[in-house]
């Protein structure tokens, strides 16, 4: 057992408990959790949104509409869509232009290059751009013009990509959406949200978003992307203590924006490449850990061949959700665990074949991240390199630059979601401090040299068994009992039941 002091925090205030261990984890980790005062500096001297005067094209009159979560302020893309002659579509993803306010060289600059992220945490969010900026200025916010750089995507009658183009236009979010209460009216289980009936021709063209998308998403698995599912938990407060964490499992809704998500970043990263500019990718590699994945379908009585493929891991996984939708999560979680991270590369022309270019779990090559550009650096690199590609200018960043802004960007990555974790563990530590001695039925999610780790079905709660974990391996099921916890240090400590 760790050699970590239990505290009980009976009566205290969680939320301030978390915000504190947060802060805490940010600093350790070598993250910036405030701005600096020359960023404040420059942010107050920003008054009022770049004005849409200069854009190339005027889009305003589009039935643009965000789709979001139901807290999200911070909106980065609205999506909109049209029928074209012969049964396919045309659709448009505006992306927030952040670089028009947000200077190469800035302060506020320095500061998202630094993080190079937000942060979530249960508590306390740490933006990588001030909220004046981000759920603001430069936030396509409802009934506000703003400047975008707009993706245009033509589909044939299949779903697949025909061509595509790129270019700065002035946009107005018409609808502000959340993806539940959306993905219930698609799926014809509730009412139309009223957002939706207030805008002309609104709900013609989500029903044709939604269309696009769902072909979209089976083309993609035809070639493999994979069908992963997993539960993320979000901490319920009352009172300013924990209560609950709830799950949120992906809906329709939530499955039309990351379906043009990927055909955005797909086509950015192709534009890019035909203007013989560099790209900033996200990759994921084949998986570290197959032998591992083959024995999971061997389990479940299907079978996997022995080198990675996508195509049939993706056949085992559909499989998998019919014949045991609700342990499929688990089984989900067990294969990101395995398939391993992303990371961030630089792909300068002239470098073909010296750069690993595809990703795994989407089934696409050449992937860039460049649809939020207030949440993550990378999209605001890929969104410089595309306005410098629009202007006839050169690159804004040098070769070397790129590929030590790679390795920096999956560093930070890497660091943020650390201090994303620990403080969800202290959120789930302060919320079982109370059931110590308690037995859970749960699921390896992770197993090596440096522990072995399993999640608790209900509630959804990772820890380390530190007794009895010996011949435990990933996506094995255990029984377990909790034996300590350290809100401060986000420690849950489990010993495994034979």
């Amino acid at each position: 057992m760790r050699n970590a002091a239990a505290n009980h925090h009976s009566g205290d205030n969680h939320r301030d408990i978390l915000r504190r261990v947060a802060r805490k984890a940010m600093l350790q980790r070598g993250l910036l959790p405030d701005f600096s005062g020359q960023a404040i500096a420059e942010l107050d001297a920003i008054g009022s949104p770049a004005p849409v005067t200069g854009a190339v094209r005027d889009l305003r009159g589009l039935p643009w509409a965000s789709i979001d979560n139901d807290d999200s302020r911070d909106l980065d893309q609205l999506t909109a869509a049209q029928k074209l002659p012969g049964g396919g579509v045309m659709i448009f993803v505006a992306i927030s232009d952040v670089d028009v306010l947000v200077k190469t060289g800035s302060a506020l600059d320095g500061h998202a290059r630094h993080n190079t992220t937000s942060v979530y945490t249960p508590a306390i969010i740490f933006p990588m751009l001030p909220e004046k900026l981000s759920t603001g200025l430069t936030s396509l916010n409802l009934d506000e013009d703003r400047l975008a750089v707009v993706i245009e995507i033509k589909l044939d009658e299949d779903g697949s990509a025909k061509d595509a183009d790129i270019y700065q236009a002035a946009v107005r979010n018409r609808a502000k959406l959340a993806y539940d209460s959306v993905a219930v009216w698609l799926d014809g289980k509730g009412p139309m949200p009223p957002q939706i009936a207030a805008v002309n021709g609104l709900e013609d063209n989500l029903r044709i978003q939604d269309q696009a998308a769902q072909k979209m998403k089976n083309l993609r698995h035809e070639h493999g992307a994979l069908s992963l599912q997993t539960i993320e938990a979000s901490a319920r407060f009352s009172d300013g203590i924990i209560i609950d964490l709830e799950p949120a499992v992906k809906n329709r809704a939530n499955e039309l924006i990351e379906d043009f998500m990927i055909a955005a970043n797909s086509m950015t990263s192709r534009f890019l490449k035909s203007k013989g500019l560099p790209s900033f990718k996200r990759v994921v590699r084949t998986p570290r850990r197959w032998d591992r994945i083959v024995e999971l379908a061997s389990e479940w009585g299907q079978s996997l061949p022995a080198t990675p493929d996508a195509v049939a891991l993706e056949h085992f996984l559909g499989q998998a959700r019919a014949k045991d939708p609700a342990r499929f999560p688990d089984l989900s979680l067990s294969v990101i665990k395995l398939l391993g991270p992303g990371q961030y590369v630089a792909d300068i022309p002239g470098a073909e074949g010296k750069t690993p270019d595809g990703h795994f779990s989407l089934a696409v090559r050449g992937y860039s991240h460049s649809t939020a550009p207030n949440r993550r650096f990378p999209d605001l690199i890929t969104q410089r390199l595309i306005k410098a590609a629009l202007r006839h200018e050169g690159t804004p960043y040098t070769d070397s630059e790129l590929e030590d802004l790679a390795n920096h960007c999956t560093q930070e990555e890497d660091a943020a979601k650390k201090v994303e974790r620990q403080a969800g563990k202290s959120a789930a530590a302060l919320l079982l401090e109370s059931r110590i001695g308690q037995i859970f039925d749960s699921m390896v999610t992770g197993a090596g040299t440096k522990g072995t780790w399993v999640r608790l079905f209900h509630p959804p709660v990772e820890g380390k068994v530190v007794s009895g974990y010996q011949g435990l391996d990933v996506g094995q099921r255990a029984r377990v009992r909790l034996a300590h916890v350290d809100v401060e240090a986000g420690f849950i400590d489990f010993e495994r039941i034979s």
